[in-house]
């Protein structure tokens, strides 16, 4: 053991055991899930394992501050300590997306879409209507104004992609606040490909002409082209909003480039701080200049306080991103999605649009009789755990699916290369190869119960074991 893992290993135990005296059922569930994450096979394509520097950042002293408004400009006193970690994780985002600028705030993805959503339409609708109006500020406006106002800021359209085609429940989707703020409407994908067709997307917006134009996907398994988008929004005066989520880690790490760079495109640029970047739980804004300083009124626009600890985090996971290795780190998980798909693919299992070229699959199982619902409680059977999703004109809907989707940026962080994913894809297909859908008490065909052959959990879960073991999740991290 390094001295470095004996100084994880230590921090770890002492702090277990400082939780541990206060609420024991805790400290034990953090040490469970520990052993859960490291037997088991991730392919949540959302889902990664942070680095403990990472996590040991969070669990700081900087959660104990408030700090509403932003660097330099704050609500309380005595936050010169916040300010310097969030203008480091804000310099370490210019820098490692070639962005104008970056807002570190949002605690969340959806966070981080309200955020955009919100300061385009501070930026597009009450900017110029105050103008108009002959107000620089809100708080000039007599009631009547607000009226007028309100109604404006209200009855903006947008276009995003549809749920069943990738697209994520904040583009719109009705149940999100999206779909309430906004009139909307979606753009989904060539039926017979699965594929975009950007003369397609092309058609809704003249047709539609949306304020904001959405791109982005969480559950889409090819590449776009946001150049092309952003003719789009020119053409009919959107703004050009990209949700890069998922695969903000295929970004930094310069897999994505050139017209597959959202950053260089979009006016708005979203994502997460962990999934595919490995980085702590939360949200961050990148934008142009011209709308900076509506994105920077984040807090208390749609924000409350900062969470100065996960800013920290974020700084810390965006300096590891801008090492070479991480540029390493994202070819292979890119190139390990290949090799997943691969697997089921010459195993006779369907996916949607044949592929992938990003970081995520998405397998159909209606082939196997199953629901996506089916599928995913029988591989968490067997020790994989992923999450059903639904595929394009999805006959099962949002809830039951008739897909699953898996992803490789967790796996691939533990070291798992071609051969461990192609044996991943053909444990997955004998599980679902031996599940059978249950019925329902007046004897019908279930979505949710299923039985899966006697044997055959024990069998994959010894076999990912072997893989599992040659590469150790935290391998110095001993808590014993």
């Amino acid at each position: 053991m390094s001295d470095l893992d004996a100084l994880t290993s230590s921090a770890y135990s002492q702090a277990l055991e400082v939780i541990a005296s206060v609420e024991p059922r805790v400290a034990e569930a953090t040490r469970q899930e520990l052993a859960d994450q490291r037997g088991s096979l991730k392919l949540i394509a959302s889902e990664n394992y942070a680095s403990p520097a990472v996590l040991l950042t969070m669990g700081t002293w900087l959660s104990d501050k408030y700090a509403e408004g932003t660097v330099g400009h704050r609500f309380y006193a005595g936050c010169q300590n916040i300010d310097t970690v969030e203008a480091l994780a804000a310099e370490h985002a210019r820098e490692l997306f070639g962005a104008e600028y970056a807002y570190a705030q949002p605690h969340s993805g959806i966070d981080a879409n309200l955020v955009a959503f919100w300061s385009i339409l501070a930026h597009r609708v009450e900017g110029p209507w105050l103008e108009k109006a002959g107000s620089k500020n809100v708080n000039e406006l007599t009631e009547a104004d607000w009226e007028k106002l309100r109604h404006e800021l209200g009855n903006q359209r947008l276009l995003g992609m549809s749920l069943d085609a990738g697209g994520h429940l904040t583009h719109g989707f009705r149940p999100n606040i999206s779909g309430k703020m906004f009139h909307q409407q979606q753009y989904g994908t060539d039926p017979e490909t699965g594929l975009l067709d950007y003369d397609a997307v092309a058609a809704k917006a003249r047709e539609f002409k949306p304020l904001v134009l959405v791109a982005g996907y969480s559950a889409y398994p090819r590449r776009v082209n946001f150049a092309k988008m952003r003719e789009i929004a020119d053409e009919v005066g959107a703004t050009l909003m990209v949700d890069m989520a998922h695969f903000a880690g295929l970004v930094a790490g310069k897999v994505f480039t050139g017209d597959e760079d959202p950053v260089p495109h979009a006016h708005i640029v979203t994502t997460t701080t962990h999934k595919s970047l490995r980085g702590p739980r939360g949200g961050m804004v990148l934008a142009t200049e011209e709308y900076a300083p509506s994105v920077d009124r984040g807090c208390p626009m749609v924000l409350g306080g900062p969470l100065g600890h996960v800013m920290a985090a974020k700084a810390v996971a965006l300096a590891e991103a801008r090492q070479p290795a991480f540029q390493t780190y994202a070819q292979r998980v890119a190139d390990n999605a290949q090799s997943l798909a691969e697997g089921f693919t010459k195993r006779g299992a369907t996916l949607v649009t044949g592929g992938t070229d990003n970081h995520l699959v998405l397998l159909d199982v209606s082939g196997f009789g199953l629901t996506g619902r089916q599928a995913e409680s029988a591989l968490l059977d067997a020790g994989v755990v992923t999450n059903r999703n639904s595929v394009p004109a999805d006959p099962n809907g949002a809830w039951y699916t008739s897909g699953i989707r898996l992803g490789t940026p967790a796996l691939t962080t533990r070291g798992f290369g071609h051969d461990e994913f192609d044996r991943t894809a053909e444990l997955i297909v004998e599980v679902l190869r031996n599940t059978e859908a249950g019925t329902t008490k007046a004897g019908g065909p279930s979505k949710a119960s299923y039985a899966l052959a006697d044997g055959v959990a024990a069998k994959v879960r010894d076999a990912s074991a072997e893989m599992l073991d040659k590469h150790p999740l935290y391998p110095g991290l001993d808590l014993a």
